[in-house]
């Protein structure tokens, strides 16, 4: 338990023994407050009592003090200020016991139960197996990625899932497409669809079918081409897509197929099942889901009256096959086009017995590539939307991930590739991968191993105060982040532990021979930011380089 957990712990036991109040979830907080004049810590917990017990606060705030005063002994002193903040001062010791805790933890530091082993289901990118995917694409390919990652760590069972969208009209073009692109090399009449697919990719894809199978596709009728084409370019397109999110750092756990949902029968099942419950009718041959009865804008079509089920009846049954799996939130990634699709799929879900908010689905904004202040929309090597691999290959992965994850995914980006180039502390990831770098240096510098200290009596310069203060917070914040699903947290937190390392390092002395005893102490704390780092770092993704070119760190 950290310091702040060990400071709600106590209010909270305040709060339920001398005013019998049972406090709600967030309703006791304790802050690291902005100035350090104020405090190493505070809470505003007098206030938010004061009309439940219709008393002033600060009356309530001098309450708490005393009472934490004579339960807690790693409080030094509290101040009551304004109109019934609670600031502390901690025990220089108690702010640097976590640096054992650190090192103990390793690798762990950071995990916690805060999820209790909520078994989450998290899908994201789900593109149509059609085309490379583009920086879109990226977005929330790392995102989902880092989601899953932090909710682990947070004690959540989450999975990551990627539905193929390979049925329907735009798999059919996919094959008329590559046909055409293939009796183009053998030098016969050929047609595109006007809506089919254009890209370079399909070029190359109808090269490698002309190298492997010959004119094979030339001897059988268009129908039979077509079927057979478009089954090999989908999984050749597959195959690529999964290079690329492997390249990426985002591997998957689970790969469910549209095609095969259908293929089982569960798109049968799912339409027998609403019906049985009533929530079907038929209207002009369609077959329609009663979804303005469960919060929808109006009704939608399962069935039309040619008889081919709607884009949203598989989704359903592709829903309840994640409900049968035993998992209990499920969380969706879809592209800002898809806002109006959340209400018809929710209604789906609470019509058929779900909890209404255990689908929850998470809007990714569009991406906007600039280069020296001017959009860039296009690749200069195809003509086409930048490509993933495009653009990991042209600023690294670790910086393609760190800059699509430092806004909040229903923000619109705006990426600056000029930046991504540059090898400077204006560079968010550089800066974080140069302060581990830096700490692994001064590690390697130390003239005798450094060992752990029962106590740390002698960190106390302002400068590791707030160090110690921001890697206890460590635990905490991926809790919080877990919870809200916002990797965003992670990085905005790897930024000031990366400056409050920076401004440590550039105001102490880390290595002094005439100092033994603080360089040790110095370099346990060293050692418990560089986990802490590291361990944030991997949380979205991002290497945490040992060494960095000489060009690129200088001590």
């Amino acid at each position: 338990m950290n310091i702040e957990e060990k400071l709600v712990s106590s209010i909270t036991k305040i709060v339920k023994e001398k005013y019998e109040i049972e406090p709600q979830d967030g309703m006791i907080m304790v802050e690291i407050p902005k100035d350090n004049s104020n405090g190493d810590y505070s809470t505003n917990i007098a206030m938010r009592l004061t009309k439940l017990l219709k008393r002033r606060p600060q009356e309530i705030a001098q309450e708490i003090k005393e009472e934490l005063l004579a339960s807690v002994k790693d409080i030094d002193s509290i101040d009551i200020a304004g109109p019934g903040f609670i600031n502390f001062w901690m025990k220089k010791d108690a702010m640097a016991y976590v640096i054992n805790t650190i090192i103990d933890a390793g690798d762990d530091y950071g995990h916690s139960d805060a999820g209790k082993g909520l078994k989450v289901l998290e899908e994201y990118v789900s593109a149509n197996p059609t085309g490379p995917l583009h920086c879109g694409h990226a977005r929330g390919a790392c995102w989902g990625d880092s989601c899953v990652r932090i909710m682990n760590a947070a004690g959540y069972d989450a999975t990551r899932e990627y539905y193929i969208n390979d049925a329907g009209a735009q798999i059919l073009n996919l094959g008329k497409s590559l046909l055409g692109r293939y009796r183009e090399l053998f030098g016969l009449d050929f047609t595109l669809p006007e809506d089919g697919y254009h890209g370079p990719d399909v070029i190359e894809i109808a090269k490698e079918v002309k190298e492997t199978y010959g004119d094979k596709y030339l001897k059988m009728s268009e129908e039979e081409a077509v079927h057979e084409l478009k089954e090999l370019g989908k999984k050749l397109e597959l195959d690529r897509i999964k290079k690329d999110l492997k390249y990426y750092g985002c591997e998957f756990d689970s790969w469910i197929s549209e095609q095969w949902i259908v293929e089982q029968g569960l798109v049968d099942k799912a339409v027998e099942k609403m019906n049985e419950m009533g929530l079907l009718y038929e209207k002009d041959g369609a077959i329609w889901f009663k979804a303005t009865e469960y919060g929808d804008d109006k009704d939608r079509v399962l069935k039309k009256s040619d008889g081919y089920y709607t884009y949203m009846t598989p989704d359903i049954a592709n829903h309840i096959y994640k409900y049968d799996r035993g998992y209990e939130l499920l969380v969706n990634i879809w592209g800002a086009d898809h806002h109006g699709y959340i209400p018809r799929m929710k209604a789906a879900m609470e019509a058929l017995g779900y909890p209404r908010d255990n689908l929850q689905v998470d809007i990714c904004q569009m991406v906007r590539m600039v280069e020296n202040g001017q959009e860039v929309k296009m690749s200069k090597r195809t003509g086409n939307a930048i490509t993933l691999r495009e653009l990991c290959d042209d600023i690294g992965v670790d910086c393609a991930r760190y800059f699509f994850l430092s806004k909040a995914l229903d923000t619109h980006l705006e990426f600056d590739l000029t930046l991504a180039r540059t090898k400077s502390n204006d560079n968010p990831v550089y800066y974080a991968q140069y302060a581990y770098a830096r700490i692994c240096s001064v590690l390697r510098q130390a003239e005798v191993p450094f060992h752990k200290q029962e106590s740390y009596q002698l960190l106390n310069h302002p400068k590791e105060i707030d160090l110690l203060k921001h890697i206890n917070s460590f635990t905490d914040v991926v809790a919080e982040a877990a919870a809200t699903r916002s990797p965003n947290k992670i990085c905005n937190y790897i930024q000031k532990l990366a400056t409050y390392f920076h401004s440590f390092y550039g105001a102490c002395k880390i290595n002094d021979k005439n100092n033994p005893e603080l360089t040790n102490e110095r370099l346990c704390l060293s050692e418990a930011t560089r986990i802490t780092l590291k361990n944030a770092l991997n949380l979205i993704g991002v290497s945490a380089p040992e060494v960095m070119a000489k060009e690129d760190i200088e001590e």
